[in-house]
């Protein structure tokens, strides 16, 4: 990437709209603000373009459910911790492979897989869940579309960005 135009403008663009969520968040009660971030630099890894958004969205809440599952499962599992969390992240992985594979152009299994190590990573050490799945898919949503895509047409309209 060389600085030009284009790269300071979308340097101000998301240095401008990133910590506006940031501020904001804990005032609507999301306490996973950061993730935005996150999922915001996966989706321009993804391609950065409006066509991606969906199937990026759709890979995050995936991958939140999966961690959901796998934190509920884990208290119900009959070995001691670190086989279940084999055993659950085994076979978590492995489905997320195989049926993202199955349909590529809906699912982005970059963004699933993130998604579901960004849930475990906040979801593990809690005991009661809450709302904070919730609160996670927000904010994943929020990095994909606010973020990313707002970023983009903000982009393109000042500044001639070509997205797809």
């Amino acid at each position: 990437m060389k600085c030009d135009r284009q790269t300071l403008l979308l340097a101000f663009c998301i240095a401008l709209f990133a910590p506006i969520w940031a501020i904001l968040a804990p005032y609507i009660g999301i306490t996973t603000g950061g993730v935005a971030l996150i999922c915001a630099g996966i989706f321009v890894e993804a391609g950065n373009t409006i066509k991606q958004a969906l199937p990026v969205s759709i890979g995050f809440l995936l991958g939140d459910l999966w961690a959901v599952l796998v934190v509920e499962l884990l208290k119900v599992m009959p070995f001691r911790h670190n086989m279940n969390l084999f055993i659950l992240l085994f076979i978590g992985g492995g489905l997320a492979v195989l049926i993202a594979s199955l349909l590529p152009k809906r699912i982005n299994l970059s963004a699933w897989l993130s998604g579901f190590a960004i849930g475990l990573l906040i979801l593990a050490p809690v005991r009661t869940l809450g709302s904070l799945p919730l609160q996670i898919a927000i904010s994943m949503l929020v990095g994909v579309w606010y973020i990313g895509v707002f970023v983009s047409c903000v982009m393109h309209v000042v500044g001639g960005h070509e997205d797809e």
